[in-house]
């Protein structure tokens, strides 16, 4: 076996790995004999073909497929030997030649690799990154502790509709009549709300129902039908509105507060308040957490300046795909993956560099504070302890959430370590002007 390398553009080299017959010949008479034994051929037994059958049957096949694969082989073991890190995987090279499987011995396979670039990153606090913190203004908080209070509202009658109240009606087009037909304000769009703000109990107007629900299941629930029965139904309906409710807060009381906070933690208005800055505060965090990691890739990147293999990469996203995409469309969101690869790279560099790991337990916490956040939007902001830990155990055992998990952890643990190395400078600004820089990155 002979194994020649190649310097092509910067950081991309190919390897010529040249086998004969006596590196792939004991592989590929293994696989000879495997065929054998399970070769189902008419007038044969199984077990029982004749080899020299099997070789002419498959013999062409199995030289290609092991003498490629003892090259290949060969290629990464050459690479580990010579302490070569390469990017992606090594893929086949447009220079190879063809080959005469029927005739042939000798095979030469040309393989592409990306070298992986050197980094060299001394970080201190010459290194100069702004963490912007959002401030909590007095819309976020009315509206925060609004929804909060909604949770242990209740809901009352009222006499007019004004914004986003729940509607009692009766709807009559002749043929059929709903009473008691539930149409909520707060599902719809204020523009779809215009028609109703203003009226009263006994207040009547033609609506079309196709109109007023473009969801068939909406409809369906608002007509009190199953949703196959919506066909053929006329759309235009008498609506006359039978009750207006809306949601009224509870009173900040003690049975309030031993509701709303069964641990005690808070037990007056002013305490509410500062539960409601926090909880906003925590919302907030995670804004600008995410932002800063994007500062902070960003910022690396620059400072790293490393030269990839543009074209190779190209090349081997196109491979992988196997033709799914055009050079072309690979071309046009090939920026943003390079930034990508390029974080990912260097994240890797500083996994190496500083030992970090992610044990078990950290994923577990992880995977359960997702499953309580998608708790909390389904109205459930306490889900108990075994549920959770229930849900965290299934989201880990589906692969590609259990990748994603680990790869935030270690994405974190990354940030963590290098704001100890660098000068991070802390910044309050609006919702708004985060909203702009956010945009810009």
């Amino acid at each position: 076996m002979k194994i020649v390398r190649e310097q092509r553009e910067e950081n991309s080299s190919l390897l010529r790995v040249t086998v004969d017959e006596n590196d792939y010949a004991p592989e590929v008479e293994k696989a000879l004999r495997d065929y054998r034994r399970k070769a189902n051929i008419p007038g044969f037994r199984p077990g029982m073909v004749p080899m020299g059958v099997v070789r002419k049957m498959y013999g062409k096949g199995v030289v290609a497929e092991q003498s490629y694969r003892t090259a290949s082989n060969a290629a990464f073991e050459y690479l580990q030997k010579e302490k070569i890190d390469y990017l992606g995987d090594v893929i086949p090279s447009d220079e190879q030649g063809d080959f005469d499987f029927d005739n042939g011995k000798e095979f030469e396979f040309v393989f592409e690799v990306g070298e992986a670039p050197e980094i060299k990153l001394d970080l201190s606090e010459k290194d100069k990154v702004t963490y912007h913190r959002i401030k909590v203004d007095k819309k976020m908080h009315d509206n925060y502790r609004s929804n909060f209070l909604r949770r242990f509202g209740r809901l009352v009658d009222v006499g007019k509709v004004t914004e986003d109240e729940a509607l009692s009606v009766t709807l009559d087009n002749g043929d059929m009549n709903v009473s008691d037909a539930y149409v909520g304000l707060i599902s719809m769009s204020e523009e779809e709300r215009k028609p109703f703000i203003g009226k009263k109990v006994g207040a009547k107007m033609e609506v079309d129902i196709n109109d007023l629900y473009k969801n068939p299941s909406q409809r369906a629930a608002v007509l009190q039908v199953k949703q196959d029965e919506l066909e053929g139904i006329n759309p235009k309906f008498s609506l006359e509105i039978t009750k207006i409710r809306k949601f009224a807060e509870p009173e900040l009381n003690e049975e309030f507060f031993k509701m709303a906070f069964p641990g005690g933690n808070v037990t007056s208005e002013a305490g509410l308040d500062k539960f409601v800055d926090e909880e906003i505060g925590k919302e907030l965090s995670r804004e600008s957490d995410y932002l800063f990691t994007l500062q902070l890739r960003d910022y690396l990147i620059k400072k790293a300046g490393l030269k990839m293999p543009e074209a190779f990469l190209k090349r081997w996203l196109y491979t992988i795909n196997e033709g799914k995409f055009s050079m072309e469309e690979i071309g046009k969101d090939f920026d943003q993956f390079l930034k990508m690869f390029t974080w990912n790279y260097l994240q890797k560099h500083f996994v190496d560099a500083e030992k970090i790991t992610v044990s078990h337990d950290e994923a577990v916490a992880e995977a359960k504070a997702l499953a309580a956040a998608q708790f909390a939007q389904y109205g459930m902001p306490s889900a108990p302890d075994d549920m959770l830990a229930g849900y965290a155990e299934k989201i880990l055992a589906d692969k590609e959430q259990s990748r994603k998990i680990y790869e935030k952890l270690f994405e974190v643990k990354v940030v963590e370590g290098i704001k100890g190395k660098i000068k991070v400078t802390e910044k309050a600004v609006s919702a708004d002007d985060f909203a702009s820089l956010a945009k810009e990155i």
